[in-house]
């Protein structure tokens, strides 16, 4: 019988460790979001779970930068969270505040313009605004884990257009989040605290990938 090769272990603990590391991470950073999910009915305390939402994206953001290290060679995973946190949790914040606040905009009011006249041709020009803003403040976290010193500002414009042109990847990254966020809303524990890594590396392949014309030169 062959023997497994001692690199195919060494990989396979890389791996989990660095799954374990960056979820245990993420549930200290959304804690907020757990505790409600736990202790509330999502339908009725959504305002607060919006709230709540926000500071997921620092977290979002240090778990891309702890995937861009990993796969340069690091093998902290905890220090290289909270480090990469520290150097990105403001903009991180900004972007996913933004995000969440356009969200939340967006289909209060088509909830409130359906049942009226308008709301046939509002309802469908708000939901493609709300996903624009989910798309970009998705690749956008990414940008701000591979280019810490991009200006926010720069980063909203190249991500929107980008999210939009290679679209395939962004729909593919929505299916993902749909079916992270239906497990988080049903078992917020083994959402964050099992499935939230790995969901999150898809979404961080497919956005750095959607982010090579921006990021090319920056790498030259």
């Amino acid at each position: 019988m062959k023997r497994i090769p001692h690199s195919v272990y060494s990989t396979l603990f890389g791996v989990v460790h660095l799954a374990l590391g960056v979820n245990a991470s993420l549930a200290l950073v959304c804690l907020p979001l757990l505790v409600l999910l736990v202790t509330t009915d999502p339908s009725l305390s959504w305002p607060l779970l919006a709230v709540a939402a926000v500071p997921c994206g620092m977290g979002a953001a240090a778990a891309f930068a702890t995937f861009r290290a990993h796969a340069s060679g690091e093998t902290a995973v905890l220090r290289t969270f909270f480090r990469e946190l520290g150097a990105t949790w403001r903009r991180a914040l900004a972007l996913s505040a933004l995000v969440v606040g356009v969200g939340v905009v967006a289909l209060v009011d088509v909830v409130v313009l359906v049942p009226t006249g308008a709301g046939a041709v509002a309802a469908p020009l708000l939901v493609v605004v709300a996903l624009l803003a989910l798309a970009a403040g998705m690749v956008g976290l990414v940008a701000l884990a591979e280019a810490p010193d991009a200006r926010l500002r720069d980063v909203l414009r190249v991500c929107v257009v980008l999210a939009v042109r290679r679209w395939p990847l962004t729909i593919a990254s929505f299916a993902v989040l749909a079916v992270q966020a239906a497990v988080v809303v049903a078992a917020p524990a083994l959402g964050i605290g099992l499935t939230a890594a790995a969901c999150l590396y898809v979404v961080w392949a497919g956005a750095r990938y959607t982010l090579q014309p921006a990021l090319r030169p920056v790498a030259a």
